[in-house]
């Protein structure tokens, strides 16, 4: 099953694929999240008929699951040597810059009349909404509100998880232009921005479902 959201008018579109990458990689590690990421992601494009990117897909996203899931654990270790106000400061900041992406990337690429899919294909089509403008306002601010409280109370580190997901996201944003440039032979450039915001929307549903999870499950950390 898939769960796809496509915006017509600007051809903007993001699924729950890669949050769930990034929560299998930050709560599991590097290994888990290659699987999860490789794997589960071209078994996804090979059902929904995407089968052309399944090649790409097993390196690209099998790499950003591993580099997040490495990353998020060894920058953990390093902020060791950090003080409070520094990663909070940090964290704070990041927050603040997640924020404007989304704003930003949203009012361009995810405004508009949404067509929400679900199923094995496009075709099965759910429903049809409207996402305002205003919308991508809100997520953006409380997505400041929400790292930076944590920065000041329960996570001050938090803002080096979210930084892993950006490197990790940078590279499938890279693995695909490749691919897409040299291999499909298409305009890759247009799907920069799209694949962008793919990850933005995927790090912004990941992180809170990251720390819901370890505070429920505390003794994850001892798993990986």
């Amino acid at each position: 099953m898939s769960f796809t959201v496509y915006i017509p008018s600007t051809k903007g579109y993001f699924n729950i694929g890669e949050a769930m990458i990034y929560t299998a990689a930050i709560l599991f590690g590097p290994l888990i999240g290659a699987f999860a990421g490789g794997v589960g992601s071209m078994l996804a494009d090979i059902l929904l008929g995407y089968y052309y990117y399944a090649p790409a897909t097993l390196i690209v996203k099998a790499i950003e699951g591993f580099v997040v899931g490495f990353l998020s654990r060894k920058i953990c270790i390093s902020t060791e040597t950090y003080t409070k106000f520094e990663l909070r400061a940090f964290t704070t900041i990041t927050g603040v810059l997640l924020g404007v992406l989304i704003i930003s990337l949203g009012t361009l690429y995810y405004s508009g009349f949404a067509e929400f899919h679900y199923g094995f294909a496009l075709e099965n089509s759910s429903s049809t909404i409207f996402i305002p403008v205003e919308f991508w306002f809100g997520v953006g601010v409380f997505a400041i509100f929400m790292v930076s409280a944590l920065a000041f109370t329960s996570d001050p580190e938090f803002g080096f998880t979210i930084v892993s997901c950006v490197f990790g996201g940078l590279l499938m944003v890279l693995g695909y232009f490749l691919y897409e440039q040299f291999a499909l032979g298409v305009f890759a450039l247009a799907e920069v921005p799209i694949n962008i915001g793919q990850m933005t929307v995927g790090l912004t549903v990941a992180t809170p479902i990251v720390k819901v999870v370890r505070r429920a499950l505390p003794q994850i950390k001892s798993w990986t």
